[in-house]
């Protein structure tokens, strides 16, 4: 197992949310004080400052908003403050990809590959994250969910309003649970087509209306492993913003080791032992197999399995 644990992608967040704040004034206050920082994305893509070459992160999330006049941001949205500097997320045209990208002090990069390659600060990434994620959201809720109505932002980006009949919508989070399901000293991993090359991950499933999380832990690993299962407790958790779920990490006690699974959402399922786990943590396993990169949460609830 590899000695020092990564950091959890997105699960840093460095902000002062001042939750408080999220009135209709807030954006009005903040949002032309040059002194503020902004969290920029074209489209659903982040545009990251480059920094001066050496030790540390490469990128930076945070953009200074006197340098920004000249941006014309589509959803705008009051974030927070991080050290005692207001901050703001602006959406540009998903067209500016390629002219920003083209540019030698910006990096202009998708969410997951930043997380991944480390590119930010471990507090800029959980940042970038809910930027991205009410972003996507107000692009999505254009229109009223009850009368079909347009609807417009209000509390500084935090809540929409419909113009029609009144209906307040906020922005939503998705619950998914995600199991370390073990029997013994072995862990049940699986594999769907979409995933890279060896790669075996945890079970995981969306929570369904009326369910418990430990409910949901038992039906995702019966209906996708055909495994039964018993005790079920909390490990931790983890933002993932694609577009805006909370991943609910859990472990599960197996009641019975015959696996059955469903061949349409699996490509395969198997249990690992101890030994197979350092190794394909540490991708080096003979077989070619590996867990998830250090980024998901499957790495880090297999990594405490094992610790």
């Amino acid at each position: 197992m590899p000695p020092h644990p990564p950091p959890l992608g997105f699960a840093m967040n460095g902000l002062a949310r001042h939750t408080s704040e999220h009135d209709d004034e807030a954006l009005a206050r903040y949002g032309d004080d040059p002194d503020a920082l902004v969290v920029l994305l074209a489209g659903e893509i982040p545009v990251l400052r480059r920094l001066p070459g050496g030790e540390g992160p490469a990128a930076t999330a945070l953009h200074a908003r006197s340098a920004l006049n000249g941006v014309a941001a589509g959803e705008k949205i009051y974030l927070g403050s991080i050290d005692g500097r207001h901050v703001l997320a602006f959406q540009g045209e998903a067209g500016l990809v390629e002219e920003w990208g083209s540019r030698p002090d910006l990096l202009v990069l998708d969410l997951r590959s930043i997380a991944t390659q480390g590119l930010v600060a471990e507090r800029e990434a959980g940042m970038l994250a809910e930027a991205k994620s009410l972003l996507s959201w107000h692009a999505n809720h254009r229109f009223c969910a009850r009368c079909g109505g347009p609807t417009r932002a209000t509390r500084s980006g935090f809540r929409r309003d419909c113009e029609a009949c009144g209906a307040q919508h906020f922005p939503r989070t998705d619950p998914v649970v995600i199991m370390l399901i073990t029997h013994g000293e072995r862990v049940l991993l699986g594999r769907q087509a979409r995933f890279p090359t060896g790669n075996y991950s945890c079970l995981a499933g969306f929570v369904e209306p009326g369910e418990t999380i430990e409910d949901a832990v038992r039906r995702e690993t019966f209906e996708e492993a055909g495994v039964c299962v018993g005790e079920v407790s909390y490990m931790l958790s983890q933002p993932w913003p694609f577009p805006s779920s909370l991943m609910i990490g859990c472990r599960g006690e197996a009641l019975n080791d015959d696996i059955n699974f469903d061949r349409e959402e699996l490509e395969d399922c198997r249990w690992f032992d101890r030994t197979d786990l350092d190794l394909m943590l540490r991708d080096a396993h003979p077989d070619g197999v590996r867990t998830p990169p250090s980024v998901a949460i499957a790495y880090h609830l297999i990594r405490i399995f094992l610790s």
